[in-house]
């Protein structure tokens, strides 16, 4: 019997060839925290006895959620996190150099790696074809000192999405419509793993979103094979030698396929208070928004922001709507500013934020009022998430993002395209 992509990572990994329901222990190749559970991390690692990492260059800290630190109790997390890197050695990414999981794409996740990061969004490396999966601050802790995890091998899910996407229609209208068809639960601890016609063209950018939202139904990793794409990605980001060719065996066995039309998925909108709340964006249309939040570990790539630009090019925000736009790294936030988007946000009203999470979590920059809503590209829209629990997040894509800017209630954009 054939593998799965996750399968096949974790049997070269463990180097035994195992199967969904094997437990396994596994060398890992990159592992990191953040500077909201990083300070666990750092306790944990001391409380159990551990002096050193197994790999220094292969652990990082990231300094991206509170970034840059919005009160006293946060800025001396990130002296913790600042000192523990000077002493063990590791890699520190410092505040305004991006969301950790977008530079970890850019620089760091190769085709067939193992990642573990004390954050569930982790995932989104799966992208690039990387078995990347969320842990604990303490399991992290015994990675960062061990250079390796016990994983149980996950059953997978055949995710099919074929045909072409119509105009308007994006990643994240996808993974949203897919979401809102299996449910907040619908992959729990399983691996999504997707193919089909359209994620043969569809850009790593693309996939980084599908695989970013994967957690939002239960999954442990969503999955792409490592293709051509993969591989045009990696040398544009002066990484071809990161290249491996990897896909699932024909005769890998799953739990159950689910087949998607693309040409029949339109613009898709995640409703307070779950991600599985779905609707169609032109169906709620008439929807007042007061902030609308452009950006994040799902949605704040070039691509993304040339989209967005192209929307908003010659237009205003509406006047009772604020725009938030963070770009989701500087490497991002300098090719904007090359590519004239950057001009194209200030002169139609928006604030731009330095490369991190910003509104995202609700720690800072852009919490919202009492009774607010707000539509944000980001992932999550569970109540609190932005910081108060009196407000209201939509989910959409990046074009139904600026289109609704514009409007300043929910608006499908395909009235701008």
């Amino acid at each position: 019997m054939g593998k799965t992509l996750a399968e096949k990572i974790l049997s070269q990994k463990s180097q035994i060839g195992v199967c969904a329901g094997d437990i396994v222990i596994a060398n890992i190749d990159l592992a990191f925290v953040q500077d909201t559970t990083g300070p666990l991390m750092v306790r944990e690692f001391e409380v159990a006895g551990f002096k050193s990492l197994a790999y220094k260059e292969r652990t990082i800290l990231f300094l991206d959620h509170a970034a840059p630190s919005p009160n006293s109790q946060l800025s001396n997390d990130h002296i913790l996190l600042r000192n523990f890197a000077h002493k063990k050695g590791s890699r520190l990414s410092e505040v305004g150099e991006g969301v950790c999981h977008q530079i970890v794409a850019e620089s760091l996740a190769k085709p067939g790696d193992i990642i573990i990061g004390a954050d569930s969004h982790t995932v989104t490396a799966g992208g690039l074809g990387a078995f990347a999966t969320g842990m604990g601050s303490s399991d992290v802790a015994v990675t960062f000192a061990l250079g390796k995890t016990w994983l149980r091998v996950p059953e997978s899910i055949k995710v099919m999405v074929d045909g072409k996407l119509p105009i308007g229609v994006y990643a994240k209208d996808i993974i949203l419509h897919l979401i809102g068809l299996i449910g907040a639960d619908g992959a729990t601890y399983q691996s999504l793993e997707f193919g089909g016609s359209t994620f043969d063209t569809m850009s790593v950018p693309g996939r980084l979103t599908i695989a970013n939202m994967a957690i939002e139904a239960g999954a442990k990793v969503g999955l792409f094979a490592a293709d051509e794409v993969t591989r045009s990605y990696l040398v544009d980001q002066k990484r071809g030698n990161d290249y491996i060719p990897l896909e699932p065996d024909s005769d890998a066995s799953y739990i159950k396929t689910i087949k998607i039309d693309a040409s029949r998925i339109e613009p898709t909108v995640a409703k307070p208070h779950t991600v599985d709340n779905t609707a169609l964006a032109t169906d709620l249309k008439g929807t007042k928004i007061q902030q609308v939040f452009i950006g994040t570990c799902t949605n704040g790539r070039l691509e993304d922001m040339a989209i967005v630009a192209s929307i908003l090019r010659g237009r205003k925000k509406h006047i009772d709507t604020r725009l938030i736009i963070a770009p989701a790294s500087m490497e991002v936030l300098l090719q904007s500013i090359a590519f004239g988007y950057i001009k194209t946000f200030i002169e139609v009203g928006a604030i731009i934020l330095p490369p991190g999470c910003a509104a995202c979590l609700g720690l800072h920059q852009g919490v919202l009022g009492n009774g607010e809503a707000c539509l944000s590209t980001a992932n999550r829209n569970f109540k609190g998430r932005m910081g108060n629990p009196d407000a209201f997040i939509y989910l959409a894509s990046p074009a139904t993002a600026a289109a609704t800017a514009i409007t300043g209630e929910i608006t499908d954009p395909r009235e701008f395209l």
